[in-house]
């Protein structure tokens, strides 16, 4: 059985975090919550994560900063950053996705999840298997030519 992959989720909205968490561990991830940056700021110094969704209004720190300071800790891990505010150019952002809150779908969080954590785990390496020429019958075989 393969392990299951961490995502830490970031929110100052107690319901939208329960409403996440309940998605990603239906489809198989564990999941960590915090309704605060210095909260999640500790998982990511105690335990690997795999990724990041942080919002960007959290009531300590925005979440811009949080995963500033989660790439700085752990430059492989991606980050997804949600916010009400659809123009996010605003901000210098360290996350590899931005998604307007509203106006995303369950399906569209879910598609740039799995996206990113094939991304940062790699491409499956495919099997290869040694090509054997099918030239000789038994102990007496004879080389075929071209």
């Amino acid at each position: 059985m393969k392990p299951k992959r961490t995502i830490l989720c970031a929110d100052g909205n107690e319901q939208a975090l329960s409403i996440r968490k309940i998605l990603l561990e239906t489809r198989g991830y564990r999941v960590i919550c915090c309704t605060r940056a210095e909260q999640a700021l500790e998982h990511v110094r105690d335990s690997p994560i795999d990724l990041v969704i942080a919002d960007l209004m959290l009531p300590d720190l925005d979440g811009s900063r949080l995963i500033e300071a989660v790439k700085i800790a752990s430059p492989q891990t991606p980050a997804i950053l949600l916010s009400t505010r659809l123009n996010i150019f605003e901000y210098e952002t360290h996350a590899d996705v931005f998604l307007p809150k509203n106006a995303q779908s369950s399906a569209e969080l879910l598609g740039h999840v799995r996206a990113l954590l094939v991304r940062r785990r790699g491409p499956r390496k495919t099997l290869v298997t040694p090509s054997v020429p099918r030239t000789h019958a038994g102990p007496n075989f004879a080389v075929a030519r071209a």
